[in-house]
Formats: structure tokens, sequence, C-alpha cells
């Protein structure tokens, strides 16, 4: 609900009260430092991906190899067919540096913000569904709300929906895991040091093609969850995931 002003009110006549936080510190500022890293992430990973737009599956690929598939945009390398009749810049050297420096910010990051989760409780009395939540009627009621893009409630600036519990239960513990682990397959090191974790995903470039699909998948959610925020109050939300407190309504504890 909107604030509202009815007339002057002396400071002394403001009731001494609690807010409640709508998000820790602690969460705060790792999903801030997580949106830093996410988004160099992305930016280098497009740049490495461009030095060679093919993907393989197996062990072992190459320009002399059949693609899986590959995408249709030119390479930065002249010795990658395209099919284009020009050769990107190539910036593989500065992006891969980039590359693996922000995605060990962002797992160290993550762990600080999962240990902190299992230790405070944050995921079972913010992030998990209540059961009730998991029935059909409810599940169905709240994606047909989304899908008719109405507002967002003002009791829901202080609560995520179970599609939104879902969804970053999701994120957390299945998409980021894997792109960490997809990522690190593709290392020559960890695939002398810890062959099975290689194995198992059916080889290095195996592990790339998963590592390009689960990315893929992390950049939809990001921007769905912009324009969610966007749609359900861009300043309220922002400003809750900053401070600690929706400017939309303040609760006294």
């Amino acid at each position: 609900m909107a604030d509202s002003v009815c007339g002057p009110t002396s400071a002394a006549a403001v009731p001494a009260t609690t807010v409640r936080s709508r998000h820790s510190a602690v969460v705060r500022v790792t999903h801030w430092i997580t949106t830093l890293s996410f988004l160099a992430l992305l930016v280098t990973g497009v740049e490495i991906l461009i030095s060679h737009p093919r993907f393989y599956w197996g062990e072992a690929g190459n320009v002399l190899t059949p693609p899986l598939f590959k995408l249709p945009i030119p390479a930065s390398r002249a010795k990658v067919p395209t099919g284009y009749g020009y050769v990107l810049p190539d910036q593989n050297g500065w992006s891969r540096y980039l590359h693996f420096q922000s995605a060990w910010v962002a797992v160290l990051t993550g762990f600080v913000y999962v240990g902190f989760g299992f230790f405070t409780g944050h995921f079972r009395q913010n992030l998990l569904p209540a059961r009730a939540d998991l029935t059909r009627n409810g599940l169905a009621s709240v994606i047909a709300q989304h899908l008719r893009i109405r507002p967002a409630r003002a009791e829901e600036a202080w609560s995520y929906n179970v599609l939104q519990r879902l969804t970053y239960l999701l994120v957390i513990f299945v998409l980021f895991p894997l792109v960490i682990w997809t990522g690190l397959a593709m290392s020559p090191a960890i695939a002398s040091a810890i062959p099975a974790a290689v194995t198992v995903l059916g080889g290095q470039q195996s592990a790339r093609t998963l590592h390009f699909f689960v990315s893929v998948f992390l950049v939809l959610f990001f921007l769905v969850h912009v324009v969610m925020v966007c749609l359900a109050g861009f300043r309220n939300r922002v400003r809750a995931m900053i401070t600690g407190l929706p400017a939309a309504r303040m609760e006294r504890a």
C-alpha cells in the first residue's frame, strides 16, 4: 500500500518502531556480488564463445570434427569455418582471464550464501514452499496470475509465492551447481585430477555443450527476473534489495 501523509507530525509524536527487514544484509550483499559476477561471466562467456561457435559431444572436437550443432555467427578465429567472409576481433585472452576470476568470485559468494541459508534457516523460512502451496490449485492460481501479468499485492513485497520459491531453489541448487561442474570439467587440470567428474558428463566437449545450455537457462532466468521485478515495482524491489526495506510497506515487529 502506498504511504500517505494526513498532516504535519512532530518527531516526538511518532511512536518508536522496529521495522522488519525484507532481506538480511548477507542476502543483499551476496545478491549484488553474484549479479556483478554473472554479468561479467556473461560478457566474457560470449567473447569466449565466438572464438569457436561450434559444439561437439564426447571427449574431443575441432574444426575437422563434425559438430553436434553450430551457432550461425561469425567467429573471432580465421581457422574456424562459419560461412562468413570476415573474422571478428579476437578478445579471447582477457575474456578467459576475467571469466575464470569472475567464476571464482561467484563460487565463493555462493558458498557464503548457501552456508548462511542453512545456518540461519533462510531457505526453510523464505524459499521452501509450504505443502499446501504445492497443490494443483495453488500452483495453477499463481501461474494464472503471472500469465495475466497482474500487479503484485502489497504483502507480496514481504514474501515469495510458490512459483518464485521453486524457481529460486532450482537456480540455487541445480543450475548454479551444474554450470560450475560443467565449467570445471572443461579444465585439463580437473580432467587429470578427477577424471570421473568429466567422464560422467560424456567428455570435455560434452561438458562444454552442457555448460552452454545451462548458461542459456540462467540467462533466461535473469531476463525473466528483471522483467518481473519491473512489473512488480522496480523501485520497491530494488530498494528492498539495497536497504532491506521496501518503500511500499513498513511493518512493525
